[in-house]
């Protein structure tokens, strides 16, 4: 190299180790110049040529150099980082962060994912200890998919996707849940069913609730008693599921039709079903909530109510980046609507398969 070398002695260079991390010892051996010339480079100060900054900075990028996030927070008190914090890594929240993943490209940010491990005992207040484990050292912003609270205060902003509790001073996005089963209830009420179970969702969730104020408002507009023997807790999980699918199907007067409170719910009833010999559509029709991608590829592909879960991701980011510039957000609470999704789970009551 011709270029210019700062003040100090250069490093000599030496082999890097494989598998090691990158350090700033070796960027400056295999570049010929100091430890401060990195330093320099890394931080964007002055008394680097243009020739060398260059230099130094293609050595960085092919070696893959990469400095602590903690020591640059703790230089700059800005990461540059947003991290996504969840409960657990499951197809709503996976869907969260691919909308997320899309927001976040061109803002000058990275993006970190975190999870609490779906861990049961840890379902209250999870959040509060992911958040004081990372805020402000190692991201400037969170958006919390399903917290549990909605109360928090850090030193940074902070945005939840599905709050359990509903709105409060949080800035929330959340998707028309009330509607939204109102709407597949009443796509069932359409095609002639009068009884229509329900495997509904977790109970500290306002979403599951809203589900089942929607599933109870389509009987009533519909002037149809809600039998409360066709209800049957899912939690959302998918073994309980399948056993409110059991017990649903197995009343001396089983239900024609069953909404679940959501898709993973809707396919472990699916599968109860196939165990119990029973033909979908034509003995059983079945509609479920959030279309994700699974419900596409059940057999018979799934009748579900869409909730735009990566639009949900998507703007819980551009809302967090705008509040972590200091721009006013002209609204703190986002709700965005559900559609029907007409598959093949779906029929009159009797109708040939």
């Amino acid at each position: 190299m011709t270029g210019n070398v700062e003040e100090d002695a250069v490093v000599e260079p030496s082999s890097q180790r494989s598998g090691s991390r990158v350090t700033m010892q070796q960027v400056a051996a295999e570049a010929g110049v100091s430890i401060s010339t990195v330093s320099k480079v890394m931080n964007g100060r002055y008394g680097v040529s243009t020739q060398t900054f260059d230099h130094v900075s293609k050595v960085i990028n092919r070696l893959g150099y990469e400095t602590s996030l903690v020591a640059r927070s703790l230089r700059n008190t800005r990461t540059n980082v947003i991290g996504v914090l969840v409960a657990d890594f499951e197809p709503f929240s996976t869907e969260v962060l691919k909308g997320a993943a899309d927001a976040i490209r061109g803002t000058g940010y990275e993006l970190v994912a975190y999870s609490a491990g779906g861990r049961v005992d840890e379902h209250v207040g999870w959040e509060r200890r992911y958040l004081s484990r990372v805020m402000g050292t190692l991201v400037d912003g969170a958006v919390l998919v399903t917290p549990t609270v909605t109360d928090v205060q850090y030193d940074g902003p902070v945005v939840a996707v599905d709050p359990h509790t509903g709105r409060s001073s949080l800035p929330t996005v959340a998707s028309d849940n009330l509607q939204g089963a109102r709407m597949g209830v009443d796509h069932l009420l359409s095609l002639g069913h009068r009884r229509i179970g329900m495997v509904t969702g977790r109970e500290d969730l306002v979403s599951a609730q809203l589900r089942e104020l929607g599933y109870r408002a389509a009987h009533e507009a519909a002037g149809v008693p809600v039998d409360e023997s066709l209800l049957a807790n899912g939690a959302f999980d998918p073994e309980q599921a399948r056993d409110a699918a059991r017990t649903l199907l197995r009343l001396p007067q089983p239900p024609t039709a069953i909404f679940a409170a959501n898709d993973i719910s809707a396919l472990s009833t699916l599968e109860v079903a196939s165990e119990l010999g029973l033909d979908v559509p034509g003995q059983l029709s079945v509609v479920g909530f959030d279309n994700i991608p699974e419900s596409a590829l059940a057999h018979p592909p799934l009748t579900t109510v869409q909730q735009p879960m990566r639009q949900m991701g998507h703007d819980a980011i551009a809302m967090l980046v705008a509040l972590i510039a200091g721009h006013v957000v002209d609204e703190t609470h986002v709700t965005l609507a559900t559609t029907l999704v007409p598959r093949r789970t779906t029929a009159a009551p009797g109708a040939t398969s």
